[in-house]
This record gives structure tokens, C-alpha cells and sequence, in this order.
């Protein structure tokens, strides 16, 4: 069987598919080892208070209770993924400073374990706090302002200020022969992951502090637990068992440190026994970080014969209260928010602001989203005041090989920008009518669960609109970037069994299954002989986040090097052969602090996407009849998982376009529940996605492949808001657009009310 046999052949089953349709996976949940205990994190529940006494007593005196854990019992009271500056406790008796403020209503205050959740749960309810209440910075304007620091260590609101100076600004706009000003909002989004946040800790057989939790980077989920126990890392160990969804937010902590908290404390008092802690829904949905909330102010020129000649913006992000990943989502937005076009001139300033709100983190795209709404916004502006098709407009500006980015670098080869905008314009037929046949009233009433009155013909309006967007894979600005296997080659005179250990995770995108393909082609077996051991620290290296569409470039290089190595060692008969190997690739620049100049990223991906759409402007209520969504995946590793990540990142754009609405007030959550916050179900989401696959190599690629799974989410809100454009003749600038907004923001003329019914007939 050949290496592209292998690769290019259907893989009909997940190697994960079984057990998940049968039950039979375990999700941290549901690990139930004997002698379990339970445990309830208590939220703080204050946006910006100190504490000023805390009062046990009761819980712990309570039918059950095993132990309470505080501030006080952390050796080491501070997390944070890029700064630790997140107490792991908030509460007295840390020699953290700061650590009696909460900040945030999700910071943690206890954990309180003990024989059952009901017991648990009861004495949580029964911790008396004294809060003082300090002032709420929630605005971001405001915050910038510094007239209150929330981190004083810190000296200012603005965690991170990145810029970029490129050419002549005055020249820029003196060459421009039309200007389109924007100014954008985008909302939090929630994750809203199929499983909530569990996970369940215990000390192994080895002594190891163990935890067994769902997340996206064992070794720096590891790296963070030993820090604030105090522990050398080798007497910490992180698996992940079968995870229930991730995109981003399992990047961060939850429940990790806790868990090796009170597994090791335990210990300490001769306890045994391991701790099981599972959250609700409302408790996830206020426990985690968001997508941040961004503002951009932005204005574009060019030529008569649609030149771009200059661009700048201003883009603010919302921090929330902790760092989290917000300088690389940051940085990522600053990129990105001029859009995969060569810009002569730009002048682009962005900021992460420090608030009492929610913190902002990653979330598939990282920044992007944010950045493209924007740059595509103003593209299509651009052609309608050019009276020049979009399309069009795009080609004459899009990245092509040596093409300068905004930071005055070349962009690394294999770039497709434009074999992928005229993949997406040809497969959804660019030009040509986009009514598909259909009557204009039915996909209304066929969608509708609670349909009252027949939708009036006359009140449909249908559009088409196009966005485009590039994206990074792997870590970006200098970010150190690694990615290690171990292959083990077991046979007599032929290889009988291929051993892959590995510890990229599996969120649901079906990364262990390309996995086993990738060994099984680097190899030349086939794939039923690959076993893997994956996701566990005890028996692999640092494999780097599954984050930033990095995993399948990155792992698949690292395997194909351990492949080459093992197979190296066969052939002078060490047996068995085993290869353990790091991949790097090339090193990338962080920003410089005044110009932006920086090579920021060693390659990218590459995505165009067309929305057909209509709207009933009487109700306001929008249906997408069809995403045509291009994407250059380099080389397509399993067909199934790729068109997979480009339905399932549609379904959620979609959601973030036209549905999800997080509402934060005061700091707080108001509409922590999945009846509040709605995501789209079955009934709502678009009729049609058509993934067009363009298979461009990548040069640094494995087999040619480059991360997707970010991509098809980034241009979908611009191109859906452009579709309503065409349909209605009006822009929206926020999202997401909810039908109410719809009918407030009005219709340039289009008239939405219905004709007066006609006259009843005469009586007989």
C-alpha cells in the first residue's frame, strides 16, 4: 500500500467513533474510580471586591465533608497560561499580593469536598464571605483611561499595545480616490462545548499528583499544576480521557489546579481517595473565558481602479480580568485586521484592556475573526462605492507569492489566496442567478417550529456576499514552537506492530485518527497495525497545544522524523526501534514595538466562502440557503474530518453571526444557561455547505498538508453581513444580527409592513 494510498483512502471509522457512539468512551465525568470523593468550587461571585473574611466553620462541620480547601492551602497561589496572574484562590492567608481581590465573579474562593456532590454542593452553600465592594472598570474606554488600575503591578489598563507603520500614510491618502470609513462591534461568544468543565485528581501509582481532565496541552496543563503545588514537573501527571469539545476554551485552566490541589493535600492528611469535581452548565458558562469583545475603528482607500493605497485602524479588545492568551489573540487581530490584501501604507494600533468583565480568550480563530469582520466589511464597502464586483476587488489585492505583509515582510511561499476565492466563485457560481429554483415563502415555513402565519411572499429579499480570509498555523510572534513523537518499530524480520505515542489531543476534530494515518503512510504499513498511546505526560513529550490549527502540520512532521529515525534504526537491526524526536519548524519575530516589522508566522492557511441568504424584512428572521466555503488544506490527510471542521466551524460562525448574544452586566453573566444563550439548532442553521477542497502544498507541510480548522469560521460573519446587503441595501456593522436589530436599524426604503388584507366578499 502506498503512502498516498494511505493517506488519500476513506477512513470510514474514527478510531474514537466507536466507543462514543456505543457510550463506551469515558469523558472525565464519568471516570468513577472506587472510593471517590466529590468536590464544589465556590465562585466568588464578586466582579471587583476584597475579601475581608472568610468563615468556614459551618461547611466544614457539615453531614459529609471530607475537607475545605483555600488560599491558604495553595503553596504556590497564582496561575496564567502567558502570565501567572490569576490567584488560584482568591481569599487571606496567601503571600500573594492582591490575591484577597476577586476580580472577576468566576474566580474560585474554595473547594469543598466530601462523601457525596449533594453533600458538597449543601456545605458550599453554607461559607459565609465579607466582601468589600471596590469600584467596577467594566468599559473599555473607560478602562484605558487608568484613572483605576485593576492590576497595579501592571501599571496601567492596557495590557498590550501592539502597532504597525508601514510606508507613507500622507502619501497613502493623497493617492486614494475613494475612502470608506467603518467603525465595528463583535460580541463575546461563548464555547458552549458539548461537555461542561470535569475532570478528577488523584495521587497514581507512581506518587504522581494525577489528573485526568479534558484539555488542550497536557504538558503546559502540567507545567502550571506543578508551579503552583510546588512540585517538580515529573511529580505531576495530566491525561486526557475523552474530551467533549474544546475550540479554545480548555486552553486555559478550570479545574486542574484544584483537582491536584486537593489530591495532594489529601495525601498529606493520609487520604487515598481521589476527588471527581463536575460542573453545570451555568457553572461552565460563567467559569470560562470568551471570545473577547472587540471595537474597530477602521478607514481604507483606494484608486479609481480598485488599488488599495492606504488603511488604518484602531481595534480594542476586551481583556476581561486576566491576562489568559489575549496578547496572542491580540496580535493575531492586529495582523489580520487589514485582511489578506498587500497594503502599501498602514497605520494599525491595537490594545488588550484590562476590565472586571469575563476575560477574553482564545476561541477558534484567535483574534481573527475580530480582525476579518472588519477588513472584509470594508472590502466589500470598497466595491460597492467603486461600483466594482467583489471579487474582482479581491483579486487585484489579495497576497501572492513575495507579496509584503503589513509588517513589512514577505509572506512564507505556498500562498493560494487567490486560487481560493476563484475556487469559491466558480463552485457557487459567481455571477449567475442564486434564486436556486426555489419559492420565495416555503424554506421560511419549513424551518419554523412555531409558525403562526404564512410568511408573505413580498417581504423576502435575497442576497449573496463574499469574505476572504488567511490565518495562521502554529504560534505565532517568537512564541517558542515545538512539536515531539515517539515511534516504536516491534517485529522479527518483518515489523509486526507500529507503537505512536503521542500527546496532541483529541477535542473532537479527529486528530488521533489522522494521526494513525500519518504514522501508518511514514511508516509504509497499514493503518490497522498503528497502535496509540496518546495524551498522557507519563508517556510522551510535548506535543504543543492543539490550538491556532496547528496539530496536524505540526504532529505530522514530528511523526514523519520519528518515522524516518525508527525506521533508521530497523534497518541496522536495533530492535526494537524506537525514535523519540522533536520537530521545529522555522522560528517566527515578535512585533517591534514602533514599526510592527516581524516575520510573525512560518505559514498560513488559506479560506474564501459565498452565503446565499434570505430575509423576511417584516419579521427581521434571516435563513441561509447556502455556504460555499474554499479552503486550501495543503493535503487532504482524511476527507471526512476535513469537510467535518468546515461544516461544524459554518454551524458556529453562523451562531456567532446571527445568534449567540451574551449579555454581561456589571460584571456578570445575566444569561448563563443554554435557554438564554442560544446556539443553533437543527432548525437554524444554513441548508447547505458546499466544502471545496483546494489542495495547494504547503512547502513546510506534511505530505504538503496545512492546519484548517480555524479557517472556514473566519470570513463567515463579513460574507453573511454582505449577503444582507445585497438582499436589503443596508449595512450592518454589529453582530450579531438578531432579527429585532434587523427591523431597528431599517431598510433604506425597502417597505416591510404587509398589504392590507383584501375586503371580505359581499354576504350572500
Amino acid at each position: 500500500m502506498t503512502t498516498d494510498t494511505i493517506l488519500r483512502a476513506r477512513v470510514e471509522e474514527r478510531v474514537d467513533a466507536r466507543d462514543k457512539v456505543t457510550g463506551a468512551a469515558l469523558y472525565p465525568g464519568d471516570i468513577t474510580p472506587p472510593h471517590l470523593l466529590f468536590g464544589r468550587v465556590l465562585f466568588s461571585g464578586q466582579p471587583h471586591a476584597r475579601m475581608l473574611a472568610m468563615d468556614t466553620s459551618a461547611a466544614a462541620s457539615a453531614p459529609g465533608v471530607v475537607a475545605i480547601f483555600t488560599a491558604a492551602d495553595v503553596p504556590v497561589n497564582e496561575y496564567g497560561l502567558g502570565l501567572p496572574d490569576q490567584p488560584v484562590f482568591v481569599g487571606l492567608g496567601s503571600d500573594k499580593p492582591y490575591s484577597d481581590i476577586s476580580l472577576w465573579e468566576g474566580d474560585h474562593v474554595a473547594l469543598v469536598v466530601a462523601e457525596t456532590e449533594a453533600d458538597a454542593a449543601r456545605a458550599a452553600a453554607l461559607i459565609r464571605v465579607e466582601w468589600e465592594q471596590l469600584p467596577l472598570v467594566t468599559d473599555v474606554h473607560v478602562a484605558m483611561k487608568d484613572e483605576l488600575v485593576l492590576h497595579p503591578w501592571h501599571g496601567s489598563n492596557v495590557l498590550k499595545h501592539y502597532k504597525i507603520r508601514k510606508g507613507d500614510m500622507a502619501a497613502g491618502w493623497a493617492a486614494a480616490e475613494v475612502v470608506v470609513e467603518g467603525r465595528y462591534h463583535l460580541p463575546h461568544q461563548e464555547h458552549a462545548y458539548l461537555q461542561p468543565e470535569a475532570g478528577v485528581g488523584y495521587i497514581d501509582d507512581e506518587g504522581r499528583v494525577t489528573v485526568e481532565i479534558a484539555g488542550q496541552w497536557t504538558h503546559e496543563d502540567r507545567r502550571q499544576v506543578a508551579h503552583a503545588l510546588n512540585l517538580p514537573a515529573d511529580r505531576v501527571r495530566v491525561k486526557y480521557p475523552a474530551i467533549g469539545g474544546a475550540f479554545g476554551g480548555r486552553e486555559d485552566m478550570s479545574l486542574q489546579i484544584v483537582l491536584g490541589l486537593a489530591a495532594l493535600r489529601l495525601h498529606e492528611r493520609g487520604i487515598d481517595r481521589p476527588v471527581r469535581v463536575i460542573w453545570s452548565r451555568e457553572e461552565s458558562i460563567v467559569g470560562h473565558h470568551k471570545r473577547h469583545e472587540a471595537w474597530v475603528t477602521t478607514k481604507w482607500g483606494a484608486t479609481k481602479d480598485g488599488k488599495l493605497t492606504a488603511v488604518e485602524a484602531e481595534l480594542i479588545l476586551d481583556s476581561g480580568a486576566y491576562t489568559y492568551t489575549s496578547p496572542k489573540v491580540l496580535g493575531n487581530a492586529n495582523l489580520m485586521v487589514t485582511g489578506p490584501y498587500e497594503i502599501p501604507n498602514a497605520q494599525v494600533d491595537s490594545y488588550a484592556v484590562t476590565t472586571n468583565n469575563v476575560p477574553g480568550g482564545a476561541f477558534r480563530g484567535f483574534g481573527g475573526p475580530q480582525g476579518a469582520f472588519a477588513a472584509e466589511c470594508q472590502m466589500n464597502k470598497l466595491a460597492e462605492a467603486l461600483g466594482m464586483d467583489p471579487v474582482e476587488l479581491r483579486l487585484k489585492n489579495v497576497l501572492r507569492e513575495g507579496s509584503l505583509l503589513t509588517t513589512q515582510t514577505p509572506i512564507p511561499p505556498g500562498v493560494s489566496m487567490a486560487e481560493v476565492i476563484e475556487a469559491a466563485a466558480q463552485a457557487a457560481g459567481w455571477g449567475t442567478s442564486r434564486d436556486m429554483g426555489r419559492p420565495t415563502v416555503d424554506v421560511f415555513a419549513q424551518r419554523s417550529l412555531f409558525q403562526s402565519l404564512p410568511t408573505d411572499p413580498n417581504t423576502i429579499r435575497r442576497g449573496r456576499g463574499i469574505a476572504c480570509s488567511f490565518k495562521n498555523v502554529g504560534f505565532s510572534f517568537g512564541a517558542p514552537e515545538q512539536c515531539e513523537a515517539i515511534i516504536e518499530l516491534h517485529g522479527g524480520k518483518e515489523i509486526e506492530r507500529v507503537v505512536l505515542r503521542h500527546a496532541g489531543a483529541e477535542v473532537g476534530q479527529g486528530s488521533h485518527t489522522a494521526f494513525k494515518q500519518m504514522a501508518a503512510a511514514a511508516v509504509g504499513v497499514p493503518v490497522e497495525m498503528v497502535e496509540l498511546d496518546l495524551s498522557d505526560t507519563a508517556t510522551s513529550g510535548n506535543s504543543g497545544s492543539v490550538s491556532a490549527s496547528r496539530m496536524t502540520f505540526m504532529a505530522g512532521n514530528s511523526i514523519r522524523l520519528a518515522a524516518e529515525e525508527a525506521l533508521a534504526k530497523w534497518t541496522d537491526e536495533d530492535r526494537p526501534a524506537i525514535a523519540h524526536v522533536t520537530y521545529r519548524p522555522p522560528p517566527t519575530q515578535p512585533y517591534d514595538a514602533e514599526t510592527g516589522r516581524s516575520m510573525p508566522n512560518f505559514t498560513y492557511g488559506y479560506v474564501a466562502e459565498i452565503v446565499d441568504l434570505a430575509v423576511d424584512v417584516e419579521t427581521g428572521y434571516i435563513h441561509v440557503e447556502r455556504v460555499v466555503c474554499a479552503d486550501d488544506v495543503g493535503q487532504v490527510i482524511n476527507h471526512t474530518n476535513v469537510t467535518g471542521q468546515i461544516e461544524g466551524a459554518v454551524v458556529q460562525a453562523f451562531g456567532y453571526a446571527l445568534m449567540e448574544n451574551l449579555q454581561v452586566k456589571d460584571g456578570r453573566i445575566v444569561n448563563p444557561l443554554l435557554s438564554q444563550y442560544l446556539i443553533p439548532g437543527i432548525k437554524d442553521i444554513p441548508e447547505k455547505v458546499d466544502s471545496v477542497l483546494v489542495e495547494v502544498p504547503d512547502p513546510l507541510g506534511p505530505w504538503g498538508a496545512r492546519g484548517m480548522a480555524e479557517m472556514p469560521f473566519m470570513p463567515l460573519a463579513p460574507a453573511v453581513v454582505a449577503a444582507l446587503h445585497d438582499a436589503t441595501g443596508v449595512w450592518f456593522d454589529e453582530i450579531p444580527v438578531l432579527p429585532w436589530r434587523v427591523i431597528e436599524e431599517g431598510f433604506g426604503g425597502v417597505k416591510r409592513s404587509r398589504p392590507p388584507p383584501p375586503p371580505p366578499p359581499p354576504p350572500r
